[in-house]
């Protein structure tokens, strides 16, 4: 349920400059002069996504992506799955890219994509997170049964089912050959409708994965900005002038096997050396490191695997910050990559979960080095911003940090981290003590070793912070509700009404007692608010989750009230059916092992009517909402159940 830049997931396209296509030497006729040369540009595809703490392993093939032109027309293809598909970890993905490759598409605007997805059994993989929530309904690191995986909105017979996901564009992708356009698709996998567990009586839980809702568009304004996940491949050339690599893109299998092993892709990648601040490059085999400006001495790299951290430069092109290199490619994978479950400064420990749902325990010496992907910024994306044990201290790495990780040697017990690539910094809890400077996040896990206490600056009023809907410049600290991302709130006003949004609780009693506000923070490393530290630059106000409840009077006006199991009173939920603000309602039906996901658009009359039909008393429900100052909940994704009822 976090939105924050990516994260969360998106599939984006990069349109690099290129020359248009022409003519050759000879001198064109009469009747061809008149025609002009279609102008073309070439699109890299990546595929994004937002965070999703329950699982380490939410698989998905990708089969196809299209784009629909403005004018009509065929769909154009910018993107064909290889024979063998590859399975994407998408829970690997918060905030990041993973490119998929390039592709030459005809200039124009295009209005939406049609993404097509596999939705035959085992297309969709799933497996627990080592840490899940209290209550999830899987036990930690278990592989979810492909018959207990049910996929919505199939099309085709099996074994060809697909899943085509239609998503339209807020304003058009321009694709031009003389600049660079960007295209995010975010596949949000905190979104309450996107895998839901249903589990009655004495019966196995069924998940329901639903991809109709949870993919949209995200705009991406400055490339230069998105932050890529390590990218794998085999090294196929090295440019005459020795400045970049060719690499054959691979993709590590789903779900991991021992020893892991590659599935290739037809895509090829150019990558720069980095020529001003040095590209660090580690031989595995050799066991040596170095930092390099350029490919001159380096003819053995032909035929090797590597695994390689890049940025984008802002003309399109791939510049390495690290590049990995082994003639194995078990040895270039072998890096826990992952959600930091746990940090232990007293035995300077920290544990990451890797994409097979397995706590991997990395001890941190003095020799180990901290990154803050910063692409943007090229010699802060290549500089360590700590080192050692001290690093660890006050809370400066917490549980929920996405980092991909490098070892010493991947055959030592215990493993000793090399390098640490924090490549996304994220706070979350619920939201304490805002004042004009700053607020605390207090976070609470179900194991409580892992809770924090923590207070943020906000960043500098004069720190550059991306751009707004309109595309021009912010300044300053940014937040918005989760249920509305295109309602910016930034500017000289921003801190004042943040202080006012999250001052709102809504109270159950008993053991359950008040929720107040809760969010998510993106936070950057030394901002002149806070030297050699983390600053907030922006902040998603997400829903509250509440156990599965109870109506206890159904709705009017709409409103109506719930209880939650460990609560003494009934509350106040609030539901919206205002167009473009509407509370997303969803029927659940579960009958003869089938569980069914289908949206219901109350903003109709007849949507409505079928919501409060469905909200009788005593009839389970389940809420994602954000409290209001008048102590309600205002419900940004309702969800009621047919059928065979959930337990509570």
């Amino acid at each position: 349920m976090i939105y924050l830049t990516s994260r969360v997931a998106l599939i984006g396209a990069v349109v690099a400059l290129i020359s248009a296509c022409g003519g050759g030497s000879s001198a064109p006729s009469a009747a061809t002069a008149a025609i002009p040369p279609v102008q073309t540009g070439s699109v890299a595809m990546i595929v994004s996504d937002a965070s999703a703490e329950d699982w380490a392993t939410i698989g998905v093939k990708v089969l196809s992506i299209a784009l629909v032109p403005q004018t009509g027309g065929s769909n154009v293809t910018v993107y064909t799955a290889p024979v063998v598909a590859p399975v994407i970890n998408l829970a690997q993905l918060d905030q990041l890219g993973e490119l998929l490759g390039n592709s030459i598409v005809p200039a124009g605007s295009y209005t939406g994509a049609i993404v097509s997805i596999g939705g035959n059994s085992g297309d969709v993989q799933l497996i627990v997170a080592a840490n899940p929530e209290a209550g999830f309904a899987a036990a930690a690191g278990s592989t979810i049964p492909a018959n207990q995986i049910q996929i919505q909105h199939t099309q085709g017979t099996t074994p060809n089912l697909t899943v085509p996901v239609s998503i339209n564009f807020d304003s058009p992708l321009v694709v031009s050959a003389t600049q660079n356009n960007q295209l995010d698709v975010e596949f949000d996998l905190g979104h309450p409708a996107f895998i839901m567990g249903h589990t009655p009586p004495g019966s196995a839980t069924l998940w329901a994965v639903n991809f109709s809702g949870p993919v949209h568009r995200h705009l991406l304004r400055d490339i230069s900005r998105l932050v890529l996940r390590h990218m794998y491949g085999v090294v196929g050339s090295i440019a005459t002038d020795n400045t970049s690599i060719t690499i054959n893109k691979e993709f590590p299998t789903v779900p991991v096997v021992n020893p892991e092993t590659a599935v290739a892709s037809t895509q090829t990648l150019q990558i720069l050396a980095d020529a001003s601040n040095g590209t660090l490059f580690y031989d595995l085999d050799a066991k040596k490191n170095s930092v390099i400006k350029d490919f001159s001495s380096f003819a053995s790299l032909v035929g090797k695997n590597v695994r390689v951290a890049t940025r984008y430069q802002q003309n399109g092109t791939l510049v390495a910050t690290r590049i990995w290199l082994s003639s194995q490619f078990y040895n270039v994978w072998l890096s826990p990559e992952g959600h930091v479950l746990h940090t232990d400064p007293i035995h300077s420990i920290i544990t990451v979960a890797n994409e097979s749902g397995q706590a991997v325990a990395l001890t941190v010496d003095s020799n180990t080095q901290f990154y803050f992907r910063q692409p943007q910024n090229s010699l802060a994306d290549a500089t360590p911003i700590g080192t050692g044990p001290s690093f660890l201290t006050n809370h400066s790495l917490v549980r929920g940090f996405k980092v991909h990780t490098s070892v010493v040697d991947p055959l030592a017990t215990p493993l000793v981290a090399q390098s640490i690539d924090i490549e996304t910094a994220t706070y979350a809890g619920g939201i304490l003590a805002t004042n004009t400077t700053g607020f605390t996040y207090s976070a609470n896990f179900a194991n409580v070793a892992d809770n924090y206490v923590y207070t943020l600056n906000y960043i500098n009023s004069t720190t550059a912070n991306g751009t707004d809907g309109t595309g021009s410049p912010i300044l300053g600290y940014k937040w918005w509700n989760f249920a509305y991302p295109t309602l910016l709130m930034n500017g000289s006003n921003s801190i004042s009404a943040f202080i006012s949004a999250t001052a709102g609780s809504v109270n159950f009693g008993g053991t359950v007692g008040a929720l107040t506000a809760r969010g998510v923070s993106n936070v950057i490393w030394n901002d002149p608010a806070n030297l050699n530290g983390w600053s907030v630059n922006a902040t998603a106000l997400t829903p509250s989750t509440l156990p599965l409840g109870l109506v206890a009077t159904g709705l009017n006006n709409n409103a109506f009230t719930m209880t939650i199991a460990g609560g003494t009173s009934a509350a106040s939920i609030l539901v919206s059916s205002t167009v473009g603000a509407a509370t997303l309602v969803f029927q659940v039906d579960r009958n003869n092992g089938v569980v069914t996901t289908s949206p219901v658009d109350i903003t109709t009359s007849t949507g409505l009517s079928i919501l409060a039909n469905g909200l009788a008393i005593g009839a389970p429900v389940k809420i994602y909402g954000i409290p209001q100052a008048d102590a309600t909940l205002k419900s940004y994704v309702l969800i009621y159940f047919t059928g065979d009822l959930p337990t509570q």
